[in-house]
């Protein structure tokens, strides 16, 4: 038996346009980082001081390794507050993760 959980991911389009402009990453692809089943996520402690966010390092659908930004809403509702590519150190930390 298998169970598919619905996702869904929601986003301010004026944020994405800054986004995309100083970060040429779009939130639609960021969005795709949370079906990499090697992403790893954590509790962004430095960031949650009115809300809990949370962020994650994976691979996008375009195969871009991204550190994302998220606050989650819910049980079934994400929604992203930024995304950019992966630094250097963030991409040792997920080959090391997934070695």
């Amino acid at each position: 038996m298998y169970t598919l959980i619905a996702m869904k991911f929601e986003w301010d389009l004026k944020k994405e346009a800054l986004n995309i402009k100083k970060h040429r990453v779009a939130f639609s692809e960021a969005a795709s980082v949370f079906f990499d089943d090697n992403a790893i996520a954590e509790f962004d402690l430095h960031h949650s001081d009115n809300e809990d966010r949370f962020k994650v390092i994976g691979f996008s659908s375009s195969l871009n390794l991204l550190f994302v930004v998220f606050v989650e809403r819910g049980k079934k509702s994400i929604r992203i507050i930024s995304a950019r590519k992966a630094t250097k150190s963030e991409r040792s930390k997920y080959e090391e993760k997934n070695k």
